[in-house]
């Protein structure tokens, strides 16, 4: 779910600033099926990952996170 939430705000921004995944993943150092991936939710980024994706994408990590939800249980 974590996953998830943040490959759909990753593929979101990449859109946003006109990248694509080939672009993006090669200027990351990685392949563009990892990337693939990610966005997919099917892999989680890292934290240095996340950090590198902003950077790229010129957004600060905070804005790239996926909202928090707090329950009112």
């Amino acid at each position: 779910m974590e996953a998830e939430r943040w490959g759909k705000r990753i593929r979101a921004f990449r859109k946003l600033k006109g990248y694509t995944q080939e672009k993006l993943a090669k200027e990351l150092g990685i392949s563009v099926s990892i990337l693939g991936e990610i966005e997919r939710g099917n892999r989680m980024p890292s934290d240095v990952l996340i950090g590198q994706i902003a950077e790229r994408l010129n957004v600060s990590v905070e804005e790239l996170s996926p909202p928090t939800f707090e329950s009112n249980k």
